[in-house]
């Protein structure tokens, strides 16, 4: 069969091999396509690999030949599913390959923010440190994160790892969740909206996009959180009204704000939050860790073969 990758680059910029991926049929690579180019250099592809490559009605109309979409990502919307059911085209993708990559993130964020770490190496690297009269050399507050109460939307694979990990941080755990109480551990108590917003010195969002998750994060919800609270996204940028987000921080309501996406990607040089001194991002790279790419790179491969050999997984 003839494989097509629309945008290997982001998962395989080099360091990895698609050497199980070549066994199985006729691998052709891009490193990145455009939308005008994807019918071109997909026309004779059965099998169609993308991350963020949009996958339309319009173009799957224009490639006949094209029996299975392998998303590089757990996030599948850039592919029109349902066009692709009706026409029996196949659609997987990767769940919970980047769990610990996007927890390890999480806690960078937290971390960062909380003890200041990067402020701080800037400023021993500026001399600060080596002028000061005292041993030690600090110019914000830092803080414990025992104690404190932390609040998760969304209680799957990353969410529910998460909050394992703040409970070992010893801070009260509070989720909003559509699981059971019954079915949480013991440590994290399961709450409304309202009360995660009212209770929460750090509030982590781990729930998926949705049209009811759409700017979840607003400013009227902003003004109900805990004066000083520290928000954190590594989930998806549109997620929460960034606009808000930077009034927030800008009136001290929030005290910080650490995120791994934004809702344009890449951002704009003039979006406010960019330049704000307690806003702190990171490139949308919590999910690529070498070790988070590497299965991956494997698990696309074993979705591919497992669709050739008739008993497709990972479907959606």
């Amino acid at each position: 069969m003839n494989i097509v990758i629309l945008d290997g680059y982001t998962a395989n910029p080099g360091d990895l091999s698609w050497k199980e991926m070549e066994a199985l049929g006729h691998l052709t690579v891009y490193s990145r396509t455009a939308a005008t180019e994807v019918v071109v250099r997909a026309a004779n592809a059965e099998i169609v690999l993308l991350n963020k490559v949009k996958i339309t009605s319009e173009i799957m109309a224009q490639l006949p030949k094209l029996k299975y979409i392998g998303v590089l990502a757990t996030g599948y919307n850039v592919v029109d599913v349902d066009y692709a059911h009706e026409h029996g085209i196949v659609v997987s993708n990767i769940p919970a390959y980047s769990t610990e990559s996007v927890v390890q993130m999480t806690f960078a964020h937290i971390l960062n923010i909380t003890n200041q770490v990067g402020h701080y190496a800037d400023e021993v690297r500026l001399g600060k440190w080596s002028a000061h009269q005292d041993f030690c050399y600090w110019d914000t507050p830092i803080g414990e994160l025992t104690g404190k109460t932390f609040g998760i939307v969304g209680l799957g694979h990353i969410g529910m790892r998460v909050a394992t990990i703040a409970r070992n941080f010893g801070m009260d755990v509070f989720a909003l969740t559509s699981k059971e109480t019954s079915m949480l551990p013991d440590g994290i108590q399961k709450t409304t909206l309202e009360g995660l917003l009212s209770v929460s010195d750090f509030l982590s969002l781990h729930c998926p996009l949705t049209p009811e998750t759409n700017k979840l994060i607003n400013a009227d919800r902003l003004k109900r959180m805990k004066p000083g609270a520290i928000l954190i996204n590594t989930g998806r940028g549109q997620l929460v009204d960034e606009k808000a987000v930077a009034e927030a921080l800008e009136s001290g309501q929030l005290l910080g704000y650490g995120a791994d996406v934004m809702t344009l990607e890449p951002p704009s040089k003039n979006n406010p939050l960019l330049r704000h001194p307690h806003a702190y991002f990171t490139p949308h790279i919590a999910w690529a860790s070498k070790e988070a790419r590497m299965r991956l790179v494997d698990i696309a491969t074993q979705n591919v073969q497992a669709f050739m050999e008739g008993h497709a997984q990972n479907r959606v």
